[in-house]
This record gives structure tokens, C-alpha cells and sequence, in this order.
């Protein structure tokens, strides 16, 4: 008999974290809009928020340990209504003079949740779901994700204008609560694992039965996590640096023209979801390298809009197509990558393992934009010799993982 996608346990999940991301958006563009109006410096808030990653990647491989060792319905609800009280408490004591510490106690406080909710939930899909179900279950999550980041930073920016920052703060902490009491109602076939050991050691028992798997008995998740990594370090870097960079600096346009640029990004995230649940069964896994290159492809006539005696409209647009496709691709293959790492993952390993699928895209993606943020001040009047070789590297990856992909599908 074919397994329901949407499963009542899996609803329940999706509703839950539409509920929370979308509290996570609205609270993170008031805090920085809050942040913006008080100190003038968009700079020290981005400190703040580069700071606040960091208990996240030291935090991710306990939070895969919690993941796999105790029940993961308890510790949704847990760090859901946790991070309830925590943005409560925040904004109950936020006064005049204190702001700055309150909110980046609160920041770091989030990040160090999330390290534990987010190789959670991605351990409950394959248990709530198998087959090529897992693969359109991530496209289902992802599109969840997309709306709560379109929907939100736009209710969250009018509702800030128009009663401040403590009622949006009251308006995500009744999300977060909401999605606790969601998440009570789960109900997941999980073996739990019971030790009489010490913590310090099952977390090295657990550690290097991890590192055992991904790096001998599975080499090709390893590999595959490589790939993943150098795909996200060239993409994102191009994408969260060099759009602002090309459309504010390099084309000399109105923030106007930026805004329906990052609108049009979203749109290609959810795009990409959909089509990712649209090629479930179609898209063999040994084609994935096709994918991974058609990333490269679509950055190479950004590039070379650059060389062609246009003006900076015509520019704008070419660069927009472009990395519509090249945001909706990579939002395909990751989709699909996540779920091959799902798939290949025995349900006692698979927190650990999806927490350093986490951790790994944590680490690359901070240096990939600092790279890039190089790369454009360097050829600032020449973004072609940044976009061109950029995309010519990213389809020799896919083309030299081409035999990775094939042994995974044959696998």
C-alpha cells in the first residue's frame, strides 16, 4: 500500500513550522529595524547576527546526539515553547539603555535553540515518512519555509510601524507557543536509545559511531556533503553578496530595484520546492550533475552582460533571470541531496548526521560571502571576471561528481 504524504503527523509538522518561521521572521526584521532606529548602524547588527551563528555550529553536533537519543516530539515542543519564554522574558525586559544586551542575549539564546530544533526536525521526516515521500516532504517543508520568509518580514515590517517592537515580540512568542501545542499531538514511531554510560562518554561513543559511518561505511555521503558545501560556498557567497553588490554599486540603481530582486529570489525558492516534489521519480539521482551544473550555466550570461554594450536596466534584468534560475536550481539539488542523506541514514544516526549536514553549510557559507565580498570590491568595475569563472567552477563540480551521483543511484 502507497504511504500518505500528508500524513496527520506530518501536517502537524508543516503547520508547526510554518507557525515558527514565520514568528522567527517577524521577530528578526523588527529586531533589526529596531536596531537600525536606535543606533543608526546596520554593521553592529550584523556583528550581532555573524556572532550569534557561532553557538549554533558548536552546539549542532549535541543537538544531533539529543536528536537520536531521546524522543524528538519532546524536544520539539521543548525548544518551541522555550524560545516562547525566552522572546517573553526578552521583551518583558527590554527598557531604554539596555536594548543592545537584551537583544543580543536573546540572539544568542535563539541560535543556541536552533542548533537542537534543526537536526531534529529534519530526523522526523524519514522517521514520519520513506521512500521518494522524503523527497517531496523537504520540498513541502522548504515551500513552508519560503512563505514564512516572503509573508513575514512584510506583516512583521507593518506591524513594527505601526505599534513597535514589544507587540510584534508578543505577536512571535504566541507563534512559538502555538506551535508547541501543535507539536504535542505528534506521534512518532521512534526506538529510543538508553545508556547507564556518562554523558562525556556517549557523546564520543556517538561521535565517532557518526564519524564512523559517514566517513567508511558511507564514503559517498561524505563526498556527497563535499560537493553540497563547495556548491553552497560558490552560490551563496554570488547570490548574498554579489546581488546587492551588483545592483546598488556596480549598476548604480534605487533600492527599489533591490527589493523586487529579493522578491523575486524568494519566489524562485519556492518555485524550486515545487519543482523539486514535481521531479520526485523523474529526476534520477545520477542526473543530479546536470543540476549542480545548470547552477554554473546560469551565472555565465550574468557575467557577460557585463561585456555587452547595454544599459544598466537591460543589465539589471539579464542578472535577475539569471539568479532566478540559479536560486531555483540550487533550492532543487539541495532538496534532493538533504533526502539521498536522509535515505542512506539509519534512524539512529540520522540527527548526528543531518546536525553536521548543518554545521558543514553554517561553516561554508559565512566564508564564501566574506570571499566574495572580497572578490567584488577587488573588481568592482568588472563583475564579469567574478560571475564568469564563478560559474565555469561550479559546472566543473558537477561535472567531476558526475561518478559520485551515478554510484548513489545505483546504491
Amino acid at each position: 500500500m502507497k504511504q500518505k504524504l500528508f500524513s496527520k503527523n506530518f501536517v502537524l509538522l508543516i503547520l508547526g513550522q510554518v507557525m515558527s518561521l514565520f514568528g522567527n521572521s517577524i521577530l528578526k526584521l523588527a529586531l533589526s529595524m529596531y536596531v537600525l532606529d536606535i543606533i543608526g548602524s546596520a554593521a553592529i547588527f550584523a556583528g550581532i547576527l555573524s556572532a550569534a551563528t557561532i553557538p549554533t555550529i558548536i552546539f549542532s553536533p549535541l543537538g544531533g546526539i539529543l536528536a537520536d537519543r531521546a524522543d524528538r516530539r519532546n524536544i520539539m515542543v521543548a525548544l518551541d515553547a522555550l524560545t516562547g519564554f525566552a522572546v517573553f522574558g526578552a521583551a518583558f525586559s527590554l527598557h531604554q539603555g539596555n536594548e543592545l544586551i537584551v537583544i543580543s542575549i536573546l540572539l544568542m539564546i535563539l541560535s543556541i535553540l536552533g542548533a537542537f530544533e534543526t537536526p531534529t526536525v529534519q530526523a522526523c521526516i524519514p522517521t514520519m515518512l520513506e521512500g521518494e515521500n522524503i523527497i517531496k516532504g523537504n520540498a513541502v517543508v522548504n515551500q513552508a519555509a519560503s512563505l514564512s520568509c516572503l509573508i513575514g518580514p512584510v506583516l512583521g515590517g507593518v506591524l513594527y510601524a505601526g505599534f513597535g517592537l514589544q507587540p510584534v515580540m508578543y505577536a512571535s512568542v504566541g507563534c512559538f507557543f502555538i506551535t508547541a501545542l501543535l507539536e504535542c499531538f505528534i506521534k512518532l514511531n521512534q526506538q529510543q536509545i538508553h545508556s547507564t554510560e556518562g554523558i562525556l562518554s556517549i557523546i564520543r561513543q556517538d561521535f565517532l559511531a557518526s564519524m564512523r559511518f559517514i566517513f567508511k561505511e558511507q564514503e559517498e555521503i561524505s563526498r556527497l556533503l563535499l560537493v553540497t558545501a563547495l556548491s553552497r560556498f560558490f552560490v551563496m557567497g554570488i547570490i548574498i553578496v554579489g546581488l546587492p553588490y551588483i545592483v546598488r554599486i556596480t549598476l548604480e540603481l534605487g533600492a527599489g530595484y533591490y527589493g523586487a530582486a529579493e522578491s523575486t529570489l524568494a519566489v524562485a525558492v519556492i518555485l524550486g520546492s515545487i519543482g523539486a516534489g514535481l521531479l520526485t521519480g523523474k529526476l534520477k539521482t545520477g542526473r543530479l550533475s546536470i543540476m549542480l551544473s545548470s547552477i554554473g550555466l546560469f551565472m555565465i550570461p550574468a557575467g557577460i552582460a557585463f561585456l555587452c554594450p547595454i544599459d544598466s536596466v537591460t543589465k539589471y534584468v539579464i542578472n535577475i533571470v539569471s539568479f532566478f534560475g540559479m536560486q531555483t536550481a540550487i533550492s532543487i539539488f539541495s532538496i534532493f541531496a538533504v533526502s539521498l542523506i536522509q535515505q542512506r541514514t539509519p534512524n539512529h544516526l540520522i540527527g548526528k548526521v543531518m546536525a553536521y549536514t548543518s554545521m558543514i553549510t553554517l561553516c561554508v557559507q559565512p566564508i564564501g560571502q566574506i570571499v566574495y565580498g572580497f572578490l567584488f570590491d577587488r573588481f568592482k568595475d568588472a563583475a564579469y571576471l567574478v560571475l564568469i569563472p564563478t560559474g565555469v567552477l561550479v559546472c566543473a563540480v558537477g561535472l567531476l561528481a558526475a561518478g559520485l551521483f551515478r554510484k548513489l543511484e545505483v546504491k
